[in-house]
C-alpha cells in the first residue's frame, strides 16, 4: 500500500457529498462514496453472463475516485467536459502516485476506460451511474414525501438505458414513482 497522504486522500471521499442533491437542497446528502458502493453492489449482483462480473465492480468503485480532490463536477457548475477531464486526469495521477506501478496502472487503466466508454463494461457501468442517480432521487423525493420534486434527474436519463436488467429495474422504478406522484396529486385535489 502507498503512503498514509494517499490513503488520507482516497478517505476524503467518503466525505464529499454529491453536489446535484447538494444543489437541490437535499437533507443528509449521499457521498461520493456511498454512491460508488452502492454501483459495486448493483455491478455485483448482475446476471449477465457476457459482462466481467469483476471488472465492473471494479470500474463502479474506481470511476468517481478523482472526485476526493476535484469535488463532484456537476453539470451545474458550467465546467467544459474537457477541462472536467483534464482535473480529474490528474487529480487520478495525483491519487495513485505513491502506489506500486502495478496497481497504479491498474486504477488508472480502469478510470479511462471508464472515462472513454471503450468496453461493454465500462459502458454497463455508465448506465449503473445514471441508475443509481434516480434509484436516490426516487428515495429522497420519498423520503422528504415530495414526489416529483426531483424531475430533471428522471429528465436527464431520458434514453439512456438499453441493458435488459437496468431498464427492468428503471421501469419499475418509474411505474412506482407515478403512482406515488399521481397519489400526491390527487391528495393535493382532494
Amino acid at each position: 500500500m502507498g503512503e498514509i497522504s494517499t490513503c488520507k486522500k482516497c478517505a476524503t471521499q467518503t466525505r464529499v457529498p454529491r453536489t446535484g442533491w447538494v444543489y437541490r437542497n437535499v437533507e443528509k446528502p449521499e457521498s461520493v462514496s456511498d454512491h460508488m458502493y452502492r454501483m459495486a453492489i448493483m455491478a455485483f449482483v448482475t446476471e449477465d453472463k457476457h459482462l466481467n462480473k469483476d471488472r465492473c465492480v471494479r470500474l463502479a468503485l474506481v470511476h468517481d475516485m478523482a472526485e476526493c480532490i476535484v469535488g463532484d463536477i456537476a453539470p451545474a457548475d458550467n465546467i467544459p467536459k474537457e477541462e472536467k477531464h483534464k482535473r480529474e486526469k490528474e487529480a487520478m495521477k495525483q491519487l495513485t502516485q505513491l502506489l506500486s506501478e502495478d496497481v497504479k496502472k491498474e486504477i488508472y487503466d480502469l478510470w479511462e476506460e471508464y472515462e472513454n466508454q471503450s468496453s461493454a463494461e465500462a459502458k454497463f457501468v455508465k448506465q449503473l451511474d445514471q441508475c443509481e442517480m434516480i434509484l436516490q432521487a426516487f428515495e429522497y423525493e420519498d423520503l422528504e414525501n415530495k414526489p416529483g420534486k426531483l424531475q430533471e434527474f428522471y429528465d436527464s436519463t431520458a434514453g439512456k438505458f438499453s441493458h435488459p436488467e437496468i431498464v427492468q429495474l428503471v421501469s419499475e422504478l418509474t411505474a412506482k414513482r407515478n403512482a406515488k406522484i399521481a397519489a400526491g396529486t390527487s391528495e393535493l385535489h382532494s
